[in-house]
């Protein structure tokens, strides 16, 4: 029976500016994303029932038609008439529902893995259009590139040719934080004080900032960090304020929110003092990771 085994990275969001709302509902933005090492792993596998089942064991994942990677494999299935089922196995490192793109890239990976073992030969425009059908977040994981603009609804992907590796110390805490309320807070949130928090001109532009990874300037790449979603997070869960405020304290280059959170992450200079923070923040958080640009 063939089968497909495939890695499915997690994303940062380095730089996110919410633009406006579209009639569709959405939001056009303009994000910077980041591949990380921290990842799943998917495991495909053709099965004769015609059928496609989906196997993992986080209580957090969803195991029917809710499933991001069950509807993917459903878009394509139905599409293509494909008589042959699927038993696609989830073993999750990311956590769910943390700003990671965990769900996302689950999805984008069986996109490519069933394209293969389905022998289907769809191009990467033809993979794109289901991304888009999926999810925002989607289109990004199926380019293999560890740097890429966002625009639109995130799901217009420009790859951007950056050596830049980073550091970083991610943090999650268990707070449950759901990215419609946070776009939905967008017009009640009150101006933010902080100067990154700002939305000056010179912020507005992704180009300065991916200026700054081209150097890799870590201490200006630290300090440009953008997320306009970083105001509503703060005010559902302000508890992340306190999180962000203790590793700024522990000599970081810069701390953020990524995309609608809770996760918080922050840069750092070298892995060893990845290491140092993650210990000593494991003392109060259950979930502390140390991952670099993939």
């Amino acid at each position: 029976m063939r089968r497909i085994r495939l890695s499915s990275p997690a994303k940062l969001n380095l730089f996110l500016k919410v633009l406006n709302k579209r009639p569709d509902g959405f939001h056009n933005i303009s994000t910077v994303f980041e591949r990380i090492d921290l990842s799943d792993e998917i495991l495909l596998k053709l099965n004769p029932s015609g059928g496609i089942r989906i196997d993992c064991a986080h209580p957090q994942v969803p195991g029917g038609p809710k499933n991001l990677v069950y509807q993917a494999a459903k878009l394509l299935r139905d599409d293509f008439r494909i008589k042959e089922g699927v038993d696609i196995y989830i073993k999750k490192n990311i956590p769910v529902a943390a700003g990671l793109g965990g769900g996302s890239g689950n999805a984008a990976t069986a996109l490519k893995g069933l394209n293969e073992l389905w022998e289907l030969r769809l191009s990467r425009p033809q993979l794109l259009a289901y991304a888009r059908r999926l999810g925002s977040d989607v289109a990004f994981f199926l380019y293999d590139c560890p740097w890429a603009l966002g625009t639109e609804r995130g799901d217009f992907i420009q790859k951007l040719d950056i050596k830049t590796k980073l550091w970083h110390v991610l943090v999650v805490p268990c707070v449950k934080i759901y990215s419609g309320e946070v776009y939905g807070g967008l017009g009640l949130a009150p101006a933010p004080e902080a100067p990154r928090k700002m939305l000056t001109k010179r912020n507005d532009n992704a180009s300065i900032f991916i200026h700054h990874l081209r150097r890799s300037d870590v201490a200006q790449i630290g300090r440009g960090l953008v997320n306009d979603l970083e105001r509503v997070v703060l005010l559902l869960s302000p508890q992340l304020e306190k999180l962000e405020q203790r590793l700024k304290s522990l000599d970081t280059k810069g701390v953020m929110v990524s995309g609608s959170g809770p996760c918080v992450f922050a840069i750092v200079e070298t892995q060893q003092q990845a290491k140092d923070i993650q210990r000593i923040l494991s003392r109060r958080f259950s979930r502390v990771f140390v991952a670099k640009t993939l």
